[in-house]
């Protein structure tokens, strides 16, 4: 099957390069010779129907699981081929949001958003908790810092798992599906919200997202995931896959099949 590569080098060396990465769980075959790069400044989107390994391929980005084969590289290190230093000293740059927030119920937001900075850096309790009270406003919750995560909203808990993720300044943002849950109001919000942290920390955005809205509101750069070829077939801005990919699937993924393409792009935001 031939790819809709629609990608646009800059020129410039990737902020994080994926070169030939296969992915197995057991002997079963998630994905196959992925390869993309990510440049520095994108909003970069991993999409794909479910069951297509976004999620998997996210646990290798961050980490958590090395692939199979091929590598990952982060400004030209490979994240599975370096020693234990140089890994968590690229895991100190990435901040990472999960789904549900991925709070600690039993601490305040800004015991939550202390947490890296007590543990990564030599400041001061006094310092650690002006720092994490700068982060909680820097996404809209100035005043909740002695709130815990059970009694916000979703949307709030969505917020406070970033102001964790930005603590330590992170130059690679990556988010997990951060719109699931929300109601349209809340999930535009916090795509701003994303837009503006990028630009402000002069950050670099990964997301792993489903949601149509979003993929097109923020999405500059992306890759598609097929869970029947099991590899990518497609890259580049999603607006011009949906207007000039002419693969069915990735077509179908990004109207819906029966969603009218005007609904789709109409609040396109830049």
């Amino acid at each position: 099957m031939a790819i809709c590569d629609f990608s646009e080098p800059d020129g410039m060396a990737p902020h994080l390069e994926v070169s030939h990465v296969t992915s197995m769980h057991g002997d079963r075959l998630i994905q196959r010779d992925l390869n993309f790069k990510v440049r520095h400044g994108d909003i970069f989107i991993v999409m794909g129907p479910s069951g297509s390994g976004k999620s998997t391929l996210l646990r290798h980005l961050i980490g958590l699981d090395p692939p199979a084969e091929g590598s990952i590289r982060y400004d030209g290190t490979c994240i599975w081929g370096c020693d234990e230093y140089d890994r968590e000293a690229i895991m100190r740059r990435i901040g990472v949001t999960y789904q549900t927030g991925g709070l600690w119920t039993s601490m305040t937001l800004i015991e939550n958003v202390s947490v890296p900075l007590q543990r990564y850096t030599d400041l001061s309790p006094k310092e650690v908790r002006e720092l994490a009270r700068l982060k909680l406003a820097m996404v809209g919750l100035a005043g909740f810092e002695d709130h815990y995560p059970s009694e916000l909203s979703g949307g709030m808990q969505k917020r406070a798992g970033l102001a964790r993720a930005i603590a330590l300044d992170p130059d690679l943002l990556f988010f997990d599906e951060p719109s699931a849950g929300l109601d349209p109001v809340t999930s535009r919000r916090l795509d701003d919200l994303i837009l503006a942290l990028r630009d402000n920390l002069g950050a670099t955005v990964v997301i792993v997202t489903h949601e149509l809205a979003s993929i097109f509101a923020i999405g500059n750069n992306s890759v598609f995931l097929d869970p029947e070829s099991k590899t990518q077939i497609a890259l580049g801005d999603p607006k011009t896959l949906l207007k000039e990919c002419p693969n069915p699937m990735v077509h179908s993924f990004l109207t819906r099949g029966d969603e009218p393409v005007e609904r789709v792009t109409g609040g396109v935001r830049g």
